[in-house]
């Protein structure tokens, strides 16, 4: 079972996440145990102060050394496992599928999620094993960036998704393509028709237009791909 800790100032935001759909079925399943720590219990003082103002002046406020490093200090002398710890910030590397299926395959992970102006400097120095992006713009708290990579990462652990879904979504080929446009009932809405293949019961024409509808849409995204696999930008 993976253990996922995350260190957050509002884990009720965490929590409605991950108490619904495919992320509640992962904890039902045995698949993963989530453990939301509130930084705030970490504060500092009378007023559980977590931020102050940054040394050399400029606006907004940092998160405090103290208090997040007294708050992984907590996971660790309770944790099993010693778990990656991974700050989200937008100077960290993009994350991708590929990230994510590395992710996936360690025992216990911990998300540092700042907020404010960011983090004080000796905690990505201090703490990070690793920087993780999920794109080049800034949002005002780290909580969306983690939990777009707990879910990418949860739903590839074992049991929580049918392994045929997992095998053939995009990127998780050996072709790394974009999705094949899909379709259900009914045959035709509004004037547009299910392409007729994928009625005919052929299964191996099917594959072929899915094959080719995906590589088509990552020429159109702009990643050229082949049908060996090979991919460049």
């Amino acid at each position: 079972m993976m253990k996922i800790y995350v260190v957050t100032l509002f884990p009720e935001i965490i929590q409605a996440y991950l108490s619904k759909s495919i992320m509640k079925k992962a904890q039902e399943r045995g698949a993963v145990e989530f453990h939301v720590i509130p930084l705030r219990d970490f504060g500092i003082g009378k007023y559980k102060q977590v931020d102050d103002t940054p040394y050399g002046g400029g606006p907004g406020m940092l998160l405090r050394p103290e208090p997040v490093f007294s708050a992984v200090d907590f996971v660790l002398q309770h944790a099993l496992e010693t778990p990656q710890k991974i700050l989200l910030t937008p100077q960290g590397k993009r994350f991708t599928q590929f990230d994510a299926v590395r992710l996936s395959k360690l025992p216990a992970l911990l998300f540092l999620c700042g907020h404010y102006e960011g983090f004080d400097e000796r905690i990505r120095i201090g703490l990070a094993d690793e920087e993780i992006s999920i794109g080049d713009y800034v949002l005002t708290g780290g909580e969306l960036p983690a939990l777009v990579v707990i879910d990418a990462v949860v739903r590839l652990l074992p049991g929580v998704l049918p392994e045929a879904s997992i095998q053939d979504e995009s990127f998780s080929t050996d072709l790394a393509l974009f999705e094949y446009p899909q379709y259900t009932r009914p045959a035709e809405f509004r004037g547009m028709k299910v392409p007729e293949v994928l009625l005919s019961g052929n299964h191996a024409a099917i594959e072929k237009w899915r094959r080719e509808k995906a590589e088509e849409r990552g020429y159109q995204r702009g990643m050229k791909v082949n049908l060996e696999g090979n991919k460049d930008k």
